[in-house]
């Protein structure tokens, strides 16, 4: 019985480890980076076992060697007595403790110390040079970025080695009578001999600590920048060198002291040593930098300041930055955009953090669909003409399931995946403020062309589902409702290579286990070629694959023909971006890589991130299929040192960027994590002079968000613009300044912006101005207002608060968007829109005003065309995407169909198509109806305001009530209602203001 259970139990482990290992060889192995896995566990248990047999060996035999020196006398005193029952008591178990003493120590320092660094011995074995030598020992920076953290690491661990083993040699001196601490210590020669050898090891480490202490100070923290300064220079560094030499010399005299009896010499030298690092290494950098440097600091430090400013503006990418003085005009003249037509063409009305509520509302579909908190911006080519997009993937919520549809078939067999995804124009609304589709529904129809709208890996995608395999004919996986369907759905079964293989008896167990649910063992819905699908966050599947990168925590969608044949249906890519980060490189500022994208976007955080760093390059590109999750790292920055020695330890991993379609070109951008972390560094380092950087007097700093109440500074926003100097427009990511400091005012100071447009049209090629820096630096005795005042100065607007007062009333709630800041007209336009959504029920925002800033000039409107036109008197010279809003996004509207009679969404398509939210106008019955007083006033103001309002608040009801009917043409012309009865409550407010 005995045997059995113990065999049982055996077994169970087995089972329960191979679930957690064998299942990681079977995913990485189906995805096709086995070689990953294999690279990380051989190389970590290498440096295990080297750092097991060194730390066990020698202490083994520190332990062996004192034993068998053991010098037992007659028990005399007291004290002899105690160590003979100590002895006495441990003697039974010496053996064990022999052995076992040094296998723990072994273990716990090898497993915590030396195999988590296996990342650094591998980049050191296949180090690549940078091509720069630091600016003090004139090394090539790959030393301190590759050789140099090894070193460390393995001094550090020597050095262990030695105190451990030295401890316990003398722990078994002192045991066994070597060693005596009575009223006459004494030390038998092989203590001695023992003590000296390790106390002669141990000063060599620190001699080389002091000496590599010389190096570390190039990346060392200071307060003032960052990397050896002057009292580094001229002082730490000497000490550091002199206290190494010291340190050699005392380990000559112990070593010298084994033919001796003496100590006195090595102990004296022991003495000079503690006394030099007090004086050498601590007193006299004091002393420099308190007499020498403090009172000229800024002169002293010049040259170390210098090098800090290069090489940080080298680090993270921005030696390149084109700086451009702009003395932005602050008067508006007729016809002052004419030139910025492109820009002004491209300005995104659609707010992407805002607006998901509303692709909620109106393309959800159905219950068990949902869409992210905050949409993308990309770009795409609608009839021949690239346009600024918003782009939201529609994926599975099983949290939308009923409660008697949550069964483990269901969640795990038959609802997979998601369906297709939905776009709309970034700078054109439809009638009503509604968002202009242009692809969307269920089946996807729009200006996409046909692609594989099937997302079985995305961002809510369930833990696991078993997929694919046998279906005799009858799939199981659903699709969406179809009332043309004998079944009432369309269904299907996975026809790609997405998982491990799920057929045999034995993976099924390991999964089961795995997952610890029975049913994948036992259930029949598993079934021959079943493969199981899971870490189906593209995030996370590029975490797996490359350990080796920091990612972009926010991947975004794009629909691309991935071998550019038209007649390859095109598919769901999720894109990421990787980077590559060193804490190492000389002089350089650290920063918190992960803090300077929160304080952008809490939402979003870096995967993988170093506490600090003081170099990024956006490296690799991956990308995730949504329909297999297939993952392809693309090189992006063929340049870097970093990204070329992991290609050494991962052979084949990431693929050459020559082998990228032109349309997956097309939808690369720039990262906007990596330049939240650079605009971070250019609030300082515009700055490039070292006198004027020392004292600080021009520092910026990115404004906080006006249009939020908490304390995020404002997020960088993807839109087409032209830029001083700039041929033409171009996709970019744009940022301004304010002044820095702690004074409260909000005068801009600068504008950042980076050329983000990639497409060539050509595989394998990259556009040659993709990742040009532009920074136009406005004069100091400028005052252009900054972000927080001109939100102040719009609400504060008698026109504009007037009017919001109104929209905030009677059951609706004011939503101001993102605060668009472009540099146009030889000065600088803000564009916000606003939006309006019920303030209870069934709320999402919908666009209904614009206001624009132009200088002093402040317009509002219920278009863009008509605020720029109030702004620069009636003739603003702008193009603006919304002039074909009742046109050409009403025509792409009037695809949105209901796809089965009751959920009426944008490009799906029923035999008796139903008008779309986007495209409804008012029937004639509904114009007749409307009240007496919709056609002109009674005469008496107040009397016009409160019908006005009333009518307001009966629009607003049937609007709510229409909605939950499913009546989109009645919900248009409630729309249509609100928003005059909202335009008379303005002017019968005006005219009571005006005294009648």
């Amino acid at each position: 019985m005995a045997l059995t259970i113990i065999i049982l139990v055996a077994v169970g482990l087995i089972i329960a480890a191979a679930s957690q290992t064998w299942t990681e060889v079977l995913w990485y192995d189906q995805v096709g980076f086995a070689r990953v896995i294999w690279t990380w566990w051989i190389s970590v248990a290498v440096l295990f076992l080297v750092g097991f047999g060194v730390m066990f060996g020698v202490v083994l035999g520190a332990i062996s060697r004192a034993y068998r020196a053991r010098e037992i006398g007659i028990p005399g005193d007291e004290s002899a007595r105690n160590l003979e029952a100590y002895r006495t008591a441990i003697e039974p178990m010496r053996r064990r403790l022999t052995w076992g003493v040094p296998a723990v120590l072994a273990v716990l320092s090898s497993a915590w110390e030396l195999a988590p660094k296996w990342q650094e011995v591998m980049l050191a074995m296949n180090s690549e040079s940078f091509g720069i030598k630091d600016p003090q020992f004139g090394i090539d920076i790959s030393f301190y970025v590759f050789i140099l953290p090894v070193i460390l690491t393995v001094l550090g661990y020597l050095s262990n080695v030695v105190v451990f083993s030295g401890l316990i040699s003398v722990a078994v001196h002192y045991l066994y009578g070597g060693i005596s601490l009575t009223r006459n210590p004494h030390f038998t020669k092989a203590a001695r001999i023992d003590l000296t050898v390790f106390l002669t090891a141990y000063v060599l480490m620190q001699a080389a600590s002091y000496w590599l202490g010389r190096y570390t100070a190039l990346y060392a923290s200071n307060p003032k920048f960052d990397g050896a300064g002057y009292t580094d220079v001229n002082a730490v560094i000497p000490s550091q060198a002199i206290l190494a030499a010291i340190a050699v010399a005392v380990a000559v005299l112990f070593a010298a002291s084994v033919r001796s009896s003496s100590w006195r010499l090595p102990i004296t030298g022991v003495a000079v040593m503690i006394v030099s690092a007090l004086l050498v290494g601590y007193a006299y950098p004091a002393v420099v930098q308190k007499f020498v440097v403090d009172p000229n600091a800024q002169r002293q430090e010049a040259t170390y300041i210098q090098r800090n400013i290069d090489a940080t503006l080298a680090a993270y990418g921005l030696d390149g930055i084109e700086t451009t003085a702009y003395d932005a005009a602050t008067t508006a003249e007729a016809g002052q955009l004419q030139s910025d037509a492109e820009s002004t063409a491209s300005i995104r009305l659609l707010d992407p953090g805002l607006v998901s509520p509303t692709f909620q509302q109106l393309q959800q579909n159905k219950q068990y669909y949902s869409f992210p908190n905050s949409l993308n911006v990309d770009r795409y080519t609608v009839d021949s003409a690239s346009r600024d997009t918003v782009i939201a993937v529609r994926e599975l919520n099983l949290g939308g399931l009923g409660d008697g549809q949550r069964t483990w078939v269901n969640e795990h067999t038959v609802y997979t995946h998601g369906y297709g995804v939905v776009t709309a124009y970034g700078n054109t609304v439809a009638s009503g403020g509604y968002p202009s589709f242009w692809e969307g529904g269920i089946p996807s129809r729009g200006d996409l062309g046909e692609y594989e709208p099937r997302i079985y890996f995305g961002q809510a995608s369930p833990s696991y589902s078993i997929v694919g395999g046998d279906d005799g004919g009858k799939p199981r996986e659903l699709d969406y409702p179809d009332d043309e369907s004998k079944t009432g759905q369309v269904n299907t079964t996975f026809a790609g290579n997405g998982g491990p293989s799920v057929s045999n008896p034995f993976n099924r167990l390991l999964y089961a286990v795995k997952f610890q649910q029975a049913n994948i063992l036992f259930s029949q819905e598993v079934r021959d070629g079943s493969q199981i699908l899971y870490d189906r966050d593209p995030a996370q599947r590029v975490a797996k694959v490359a350990p080796w990168l920091t990612l972009d925590g926010n991947p975004y969608p794009a629909v691309v023909d991935d071998d550019d044949d038209p007649k390859t249906p095109k598919r769901v890519k999720w894109i990421l971006d990787g980077y590559t980060t060193t804490n190492n490189y000389p002089y350089s500022q650290h920063e918190s890589l992960d803090e300077a994208v929160n304080t952008a976007n809490p939402q979003s955080s870096l995967l993988g991130a170093p506490e600090e760093s003081n170099y990024v390059r956006n490296s690799v590109k991956a990308v995730v299929d949504a329909y297999d999750g297939s993952v392809t790292l693309y090189e992006w920055d063929d340049k870097d040192p970093i990204l070329k020695a992991w290609s050494s330890v991962f052979p084949g991993s990431v693929t050459p960027m020559s082998e990228m379609s032109a349309d997956l070109m097309a939808h690369m951008r720039y990262p906007e994590d990596l330049f939240n972390v650079q605009r971070t560094i250019m609030a300082s380092y515009h700055v490039k002079d070292a006198a004027e950087f020392y004292s600080g007097g021009d520092f910026w700093k990115v404004p906080d968000d006006p249009t939020t109440s908490a304390e995020d500074v404002q997020a960088p926003y993807y839109l087409t613009l032209k830029m001083p100097g700039q041929d033409k427009a171009s996709f970019s990511l744009s940022s301004v300044y304010i002044i820095g400091g702690n004074t409260n005012r909000n005068v801009l100071t600068g504008f950042l912006a980076v050329d983000s447009e990639t497409a060539t049209g050509k595989p394998g090629q990259r556009n040659p101005g993709y990742g040009k820096l532009r920074l136009l630096e406005l004069p100091r005795s400028s005052n252009v207002s900054g972000p927080g005042q001109v939100q102040n100065i719009f609400d504060s607007n008698p026109e504009v608060s007037q009017t919001l007062n109104l929209l905030s009333q009677q059951g609706s709630e004011v939503i101001k968007g993102n605060l668009l800041t472009l540099p146009v007209g030889g000065g600088l336009l803000y564009v916000q829109p606003v939006y309006v959504q019920s303030s209870k029920g069934t709320q999402y925002p919908l666009l209904r005003k614009v206001l624009v800033s132009f200088g002093d000039s402040v317009g509002f409107a219920d278009t863009l065309s008509g605020a720029l036109d109030q702004v620069f008197g009636g003739d603003s010279g702008a193009t603006t995407g919304e002039e074909a809003v009742d046109g050409d996004a009403a025509a792409a509207n009037d695809t949105s169909q209901a796809t089965d009679g009751s959920d009426p969404t944008a490009g799906g398509a029923t035999a008796e198509p139903t008008p779309s939210p986007t495209a409804a106008q008012p029937s004639p019955s509904a114009t007749a109806s409307a009240p007496a007083s919709d056609a002109g006033g009674s005469g008496d103001p107040q009397a016009d305001l409160d019908t006005a309002l009333s009518d307001a608040q009966t629009a607003i009801d049937d609007a709510d009530k229409a909605l939950q009917e499913g009546d989109w043409t009645a919900y248009g012309e409630a729309q249509q209602r609100l928003s005059d009865a909202i335009d008379r409550a303005t002017k019968a407010r005006e005219r009571i203001q005006n005294g009648g």
